[in-house]
Formats: C-alpha cells, structure tokens, sequence
C-alpha cells in the first residue's frame, strides 16, 4: 500500500485523473437525477452552438490530411527504422482500436434505419441513399479525426524526439502556463468517458446476443458486470503482454474473424447487388461529400436528424481521437507521414463501407421478402443476432458474433490503457507495467459503478447520461484540433 501511495503522489497527473473519476462517480451516485438533467442540458446546448462548427471541423480534417499528404510534408519518415510492424497487423491494430465493436453494433440496425427512414432526399434509391448516409458517418471523416492527432503525435514521437502528452506536442501549447498539464487531464478523462460508453454498448449488445442465444430474457445486471470483469481483465493481460505481443494478436485474429463473417453472408446473398450497391453508393459519398459534410441542400437532413445522429457520430469520433490517434501514432513508426495519413483514412473506411454494404443489402433484401417488417432489426443489442437467423448455422454464427465482440471490446480497452499508462508515465513510449495495472483497475471500478447504477435507477438512464456527456467532453478537442492544424502547418512551413 505504501508502494502504492508513493506512486500515486509522486505523479499529480495520474493523482488528478483518478481523483475526479472518483469525486464524479460519487455526483453520479448521490446526485443521479440531477446529474442526467445537467448533461442532457448541455449536450443539447453543444450541439445547438456548435453543431455547425462540428460539421465544418470535420470537412476542413480531411481536406487538410489530404493537403499533408500530396505536400511535400508527406515524405518526412516517422522515425529512422523500418516500419516497426508489417502492414497486415498495423492496419488490425488501428482499425480495432479506432471502430472495433461500432461495426457489429450498427452493421444491420443502421443501414435498416436509414433504409426505412432516408435522412436525404437525392433522387437515389433508399437502399442507395441508405448506404452513402452510413458511409459519411463511418467514413472518411471519423478517420480524419483520429488521423490529425495521429499525424501530430507521431511527428511529436518521432521527428521532434519528444513524447506522446498532448499538452507539450506543440511547443506553442508550453508558453501558456497550466495549459499543457489541463489538455492532458481533459484527455484523460475523456478517454476514460468513451471507454465507459463503449464498454456499456459493448456489454449490453453480447448480453443480449447470449440472451438470445440461450432463449431467456435480456437485461441480466450481473451478466453484464460479469462480462465487464473479464474484458477489463483480457485487457489488462494484452496490455500487460505489450503491443507485439498482446494487443497485436488480438488485432489480428478480429479482421480475420470480421473478414469470415462477412464472407459467410455475402457468399449466400447476391453478390452483383452487393457490387452495384457498394460502387454507386461510394460514387455518390464521393462526389457528394462536400455538401453530406456541410448539409446543403438536399444533404440537409434537418436539425432534429442532425442531432440525433451525425453530431453524435462527430462528438463521439472527437472524444476517442486523442486516445486513437495516440495509439496509432505509436504503432506508425518507420512509415511516412503519407502512407500513415493514407492508410488511416482510406483502407478502414473502404473495409467499413464493403462490410455495411454488405449486411446492408442482405438486410434490405430481408425486409422485401417479410410480409410485413415489425422492428426486427429496430435494436442495436439484438439486431446482429436477429439477422443471421435468417442464415444457416445461426447458433454458430452468433456465437462467434459474441466472441468477436469480446474480442473487439478488449482491443479497445487494452489500447486504451496503453495510451492511459504512457500519460501516465510522463509520456513514455513503452510505459511501466504498474501503470497498466492501475488504469486497468480504475477502467474497471468506473464502468461497473456507472453500469450498476444505470441499472439500479433506469429512470436517469446513467449510460446514456455519460454518452451525452462525450458530447460536452468532446468540445475542447474540437476546438483544440482547429487550433493544432492551424500551429502545426505554420510550424512545417517554417521548417521545410
């Protein structure tokens, strides 16, 4: 214990991160009610000021990635060694840690929505209009977020031959007194509200899959809590092992098992519908991303639409970029800055786009030959499980479903507490094993007591409640990835 303590003491980062995470889940818990008003209030309020702000943000990042990447600033080398983990695994890494579980969520229950409720109206089929709609908002955007604080760690990381902490990555963000130690508190605890809001998600949905599996009622607070424990504790052992050789791993073995799923449908469906939906709905995202990005027009799906979905896509996107970036960032060494920004926006957005494609259209075809539609696909827990009963071997399928989403959820959670414990070892490439253990025990500690409580007063709806908060947790980074673009092009300009 007395280890302990001086560990904590002698580190008033990791003394301020765990401090507030206990003094907000003692709010949350006497204050339940409250707490939910209060965060519902504001997200709306974010979302109401800065909604258009969000959308413009998100353009501007891809744009700019692009520009780094056709510049001259594309052919600077992210260290002097060669690529320090092969294409294959470093493209499972950064997709796991950057979608991971988001993809089973939504895979049917999205396109279904967007399917039977088109947000636009551009002439284009549903299924089509469906398709590019899911596109945006798992596309190039959200990877263009992780990419800016990916390109700006990793140059911090290797180039400047300095650390990952977002607070000294600019030498700009060091004139201002209190500043750098602030951004790293706030993306902290940032992190640590999305990872609570994933687990939740994540949690709920393989309840629900084993639930269905089993034929008994979903909703088993312990289950949940019970599946909770094992993915802190498989992350924790991944991160523990390392990146080569815990978290690697894992990565890997989710594409393959993503990879198979996918095949296992779109081999019994038809597959030049598939094609034809795929090609023609990626032309239209293409060639209508500028007015999807800005909602001009007939890409305008009202406010309430908005609301509901895309700027809680951004305000999500943004609370997980500094953690996604960080860790993409450290697993890009030895590449180019423009085969780093290529392949964080280009090959998880394509994969994403053929794999709602995908399920999209099966589940499409699904629809057309019931007799009437009644909200099978309607949940985002069961829908997955509900559609592959449609296919042979569903038990099986379901299963590895399950397996899979454990899968993901641990790579997840054991980058990020990789990237928690390099914060908390003063910004260390390869942070100390007793960081890991910590922030694996307070990941762990946090979302069971937000998780029990949500069930415990499912009237203030707690896990929803921390969703919303991303939303006003995310604003200082949108408002600090404006600024950082803005300071570090000046920067390359001035060097090269």
């Amino acid at each position: 214990m007395t280890k302990f303590y001086r560990t904590i003491s002698k580190n008033p980062l990791l003394y301020l991160a765990s401090g507030s995470l206990f003094l907000l889940a003692l709010f949350i818990f006497f204050f339940t009610a409250e707490f939910y008003k209060l965060i519902d209030s504001g997200s709306i309020w974010v979302r109401e000021i800065f909604g258009g702000f969000y959308l413009w943000l998100g353009l501007i990042c891809v744009f700019f990635l692009i520009f780094i990447a056709f510049s001259k600033f594309g052919k600077i080398k992210l260290g002097k060694t060669p690529p320090e983990f092969d294409r294959l695994s470093w493209i499972a890494m950064l997709y796991s840690a950057g979608m991971g579980a988001g993809i089973l969520l939504r895979a049917v229950q999205e396109p279904v929505f967007m399917f039977l409720n088109p947000p636009i109206n551009t002439g284009a089929a549903a299924e089509i209009i469906s398709l590019e709609y899911t596109f945006y908002q798992w596309g190039f955007t959200a990877w263009a977020f992780y990419g800016v604080f990916a390109l700006l760690i990793a140059y911090n990381l290797f180039v400047r031959k300095s650390n990952i902490l977002l607070g000294t990555s600019l030498p700009q963000l060091k004139k201002i007194k209190y500043l750098p130690a602030g951004v790293n508190l706030i993306t902290i605890l940032t992190t640590v509200f999305g990872l609570v809001a994933a687990i939740g998600l994540g949690t709920t949905q393989i309840e629900g899959g084993i639930s269905h599996i089993i034929s008994k009622p979903t909703g088993s607070l312990w289950l949940i809590a019970l599946l909770v424990l094992m993915i802190c504790i498989l992350a924790f052992i991944s991160a523990f092992a390392g990146i080569k050789k815990g978290i690697k791993r894992i990565s890997n073995w989710n594409i393959y098992i993503t990879i198979f799923l996918m095949l296992f449908i779109f081999f019994q469906i038809d597959i030049g519908k598939v094609f034809s939906q795929f090609f023609e709905s990626l032309y239209r995202y293409i060639i209508d991303f500028v007015p999807l990005s800005l909602a001009m027009g007939n890409h305008n799906p009202g406010k309430e639409f908005l609301t509901d979905w895309t700027y809680y896509y951004w305000a999500f996107w943004l609370a997980w970029a500094p953690f996604t970036g960080i860790f993409i960032a450290r697993i890009s060494k030895g590449r180019t800055i423009r085969e780093m920004i290529l392949g964080v926006l280009l090959i998880p957005s394509l994969g994403s786009f053929f794999w709602f494609s995908v399920f999209g259209s099966a589940s499409f075809d699904l629809i057309e030959n019931m007799n009437s539609y009644n909200g099978e696909f309607d949940s985002v827990f069961t829908s997955m499980f509900r559609f592959f009963e449609a296919f042979p071997f569903s038990n099986f399928t379901n299963i590895i479903t399950v397996v899979l989403l454990v899968s993901f959820l641990v790579t997840s959670v054991d980058s990020a507490i990789y990237v928690l414990s390099m914060f908390s070892d003063k910004g260390k490439e390869h942070p100390k094993k007793k960081f890991r253990l910590i922030w694996a025990v307070l990941i762990l500690i946090f979302s069971e007591a937000i998780i029990v409580l949500g069930n415990i007063k499912p009237d203030s709806d707690v896990l929803t409640a921390m969703q919303k908060f991303l939303i006003i947790s995310s604003l200082p980074f949108a408002l600090f990835t404006a600024v950082i673009m803005v300071l570090f092009l000046r920067e390359l300009f001035k060097k090269y």
